[in-house]
């Protein structure tokens, strides 16, 4: 079963930083994301700065959400790939300043691009225990959360690709999980594809019996760049083995 069916339009807003604003934004903790009037007048006189805050529409939440609501940074467990660190910021939309305290929420596919708690719709058997490659994080003062895992795999009809959830005003449980809050966006996050090619040679990456989708072929995308949610990412070492970081600023209107 794939979720590659239109997103339906909701009445919140998201806002994405775009290009080398969202890394930095995003790695500097701290830091607040920059307004779109403060663009200098000979910027805006030529004509080449874009707006850093960028809305846009949420993507679809697909069929594989489970709502385990596990609060952990790290979601590999025993799951091998190529590491993989995001660094997401969240912020207001109307001020772009951060948001503490988010709940962001995280679920996607391992290398043979089969999800937890539906292990087997990928083609491929394996153990299943219905929660690796799930959890979330708050953010800090700075609107950051940071989470690790591997590099997502895929899954016929879709490229690759990560789900995301925001809440705000949870309650964390003592055993490790949240209850109550509001959810105030559902998006997916999307990565470059000469990075996947890299990786996809790799194993276990390699053992994916499927065909890949590429990211200029896939119906949710859309070719959006920055503003469908396509992260800024950066290598950790010098082989695509060594694993990689993905950025971006999320901006989310809380009240809508």
């Amino acid at each position: 079963m794939t979720d590659f069916s239109p997103a339906p339009m909701g009445r919140r807003r998201v806002l994405l930083a775009g290009g080398a604003a969202a890394a930095a934004i995003g790695l500097g903790a701290g830091t607040a994301a920059a307004r779109p009037e403060a663009a200098t007048a000979s910027d805006t006189a030529t004509g080449t700065t874009a707006a850093i805050c960028t809305l846009t529409k949420e993507l679809t939440e697909g069929p594989y959400y489970l709502d385990h609501a596990l609060v952990r940074s790290g979601v590999a467990e025993d799951k091998k790939g190529v590491p993989l660190e995001l660094v997401l910021t969240v912020v207001d939309t109307a001020t772009c300043a951060p948001i503490d305290k988010a709940l962001v929420e995280i679920w996607y596919c391992d290398a043979l691009g089969e999800y937890s708690g539906f292990v087997g719709n990928n083609g491929h058997q394996e153990p299943d225990n219905g929660t690796f490659l799930r959890g979330g994080v708050l953010t800090g003062t700075d609107g950051v959360a940071k989470l690790t895992g591997i590099y997502p795999g895929w899954y016929r009809g879709r490229c690759i690709h990560v789900h995301l959830k925001v809440h705000t005003g949870v309650t964390l449980t003592p055993d490790g999980s949240f209850t109550g809050g509001n959810e105030i966006h559902t998006g997916q996050l999307f990565f470059d594809e000469k990075i996947t090619e890299a990786v996809a040679k790799l194993s276990p990456y390699s053992a994916n019996t499927v065909p890949r989708t590429p990211l200029s072929a896939d119906g949710i995308y859309g070719n959006g760049g920055t503003a469908a949610g396509l992260l800024a990412v950066t290598a950790l070492g010098s082989t695509p083995s060594a694993g990689y970081r993905g950025a971006l600023t999320v901006g989310v209107a809380p009240d809508a």
